[in-house]
């Protein structure tokens, strides 16, 4: 595809104003809306062909969060891009204020490969609520999603308002060198490094959703088993290839043999050992990553797990006790099917040894104790996260989603995504019926006595 002649098309498409219609904005999503739902048996196909991922895991993970985008996008739209009356100072009257919600422009969205529906999808729903135009680029990582995406999109929508454009690392680069009104990327914190460094060359705003070892604290008051059942859920989604699951857990050390055992129980009964990757349980994405996980695992602190396979690229959901701050385990976010546990007798010291290192993207907590709770989401930074439960913040559209410092910029999702892509246009509307002196030649101690009263 020429990326300049969409690039230029898309600019001219909305110079024109006709994506600024309310209306041509809800036609298309009610169109891409009802493409997904006639696709959908294709959609389950390609990402089974590129993980071995269930239909039921695809909808509850991927195309149920699109659906429910797309819903609150239509439902809310004409309300969202209302021009909105605000109050105006003693100082100007007399005059009105208000805000006028406008799109930014041309968008790309860069997305990652590990929910190659949603994350490709969502953020560019937001992008057309708003009233933009998209480009997106998905992940060739699994190019089985990656080809249906750009065949369904690219057959049914105009390549000025919406396309995909799908390659590699050639492509993106590319894609980073137009100029565009906002960059979306989702993906590690090295390559938005490299987003962010390549937009600012065009003063590009961007918004990077990255990652981060996401730590989840676990204390003694907490209902173990409902905590196994939930910790597990999260963690081995995918199997682990999330970039919110919990990365490690901080068990408090008078509960943590009843929870390695409650754990372990959890993972017995719902991945039991099998070479082969069945309905509930999905591949590793590709070979590179495999083995990247594989060499992640130190053998001597195994707790549960540990096989591995690599024809199918299987690793079996795996606990490793023992772990200190200080292990290899604990330098990168893991982002797959290992689970470290670190013991601890004092609080303190070890919400000290979390806010010494990058602020994550998420953080649990399983406890009763409302003190605690407040401390520990008082005293450290991350993006978001659950009381009691995981991942699960992500399905409530009300909640803003993204990261904070190395784990991101910006966030989205509902209305926080429809603000992500508009520029909130403030005017000041003065009459003609009166005219004060008081700003106006001469400057006198008068005058500056008035502009202390109107304006402090």
């Amino acid at each position: 595809m020429d990326i300049q002649k969409i690039v230029q098309q898309q600019k001219s498409f909305f110079n024109s104003n006709a994506t600024k219609e309310v209306n041509l904005r809800i036609e298309t999503l009610k169109k891409l809306k009802l493409i997904l739902k006639e696709n959908e048996d294709k959609f389950y196909t390609a990402i089974y062909t590129d993980f071995k991922k269930s239909q039921f895991e695809t909808y509850l993970t991927e195309l149920s969060l699109i659906y429910n985008e797309i819903n609150d996008a239509i439902s809310n739209l004409k309300k969202w891009s209302k021009q909105k009356r605000v109050s105006t100072n003693l100082a100007n009257f007399p005059a009105k204020s208000y805000i006028i919600p406008e799109p930014l422009g041309i968008i790309l969205v860069i997305s990652a490969w590990n929910y190659p529906y949603q994350l490709s999808l969502i953020p560019a729903i937001s992008a057309i609520a708003a009233g933009n135009t998209v480009v997106i680029k998905p992940s060739e990582i699994p190019n089985n999603t990656s080809k249906i995406l750009a065949e369904l999109i690219n057959t049914n929508f105009d390549e000025k308002h919406l396309c995909i454009i799908e390659g590699g690392v050639e492509t993106t680069t590319e894609l980073l060198q137009q100029k565009w009104d906002k960059i979306f990327f989702t993906g590690s914190t090295p390559v938005g490094k490299i987003v962010y460094k390549a937009a600012a060359e065009n003063l590009t705003p961007v918004t990077l959703e990255l990652g981060g070892k996401s730590p989840t604290f676990v204390l003694a008051d907490c209902n173990i088993k409902i905590t196994a059942k939930r910790i597990v859920w999260a963690k081995f989604l995918n199997a682990g290839q999330t970039c919110i699951a919990p990365d490690y857990l901080l068990v408090e050390k008078s509960i943590e043999s009843e929870l390695l055992e409650a754990i372990k129980k959890e993972i017995q009964e719902f991945y039991p050992l099998s070479e082969n990757i069945n309905e509930n349980y999905v591949q590793i994405v590709n070979d590179k990553n495999f083995d990247r996980l594989k060499q992640m695992i130190p053998t001597d602190k195994i707790y549960y797990g540990g096989e591995t396979n690599v024809k199918n690229r299987f690793i079996q959901p795996t606990l490793l006790h023992n772990i200190n701050f200080e292990d290899s385990i604990m330098e990168d976010e893991i982002f797959g099917p290992i689970l470290p546990i670190i013991s601890f007798e004092n609080l303190e010291d070890v919400i000290t040894k979390i806010k010494e290192r990058e602020k994550p993207l998420s953080l649990y907590v399983y406890s009763k104790n409302k003190i605690i709770i407040k401390k520990i989401l008082n005293e450290i930074s991350f993006g978001g996260g659950a009381i009691n439960e995981s991942l699960v913040h992500l399905s409530n559209p009300n909640l803003p989603f993204g990261g904070v410092g190395a784990s991101g910029i910006g966030s989205y999702h509902s209305k926080t995504g429809f603000d992500t892509f508009t520029h909130y246009k403030s005017i000041l509307h003065k009459s003609f019926f009166f005219e004060p002196s008081v700003k106006y030649l001469p400057f006198t101690k008068l005058k500056k006595k008035i502009l202390k009263f109107l304006l402090e």
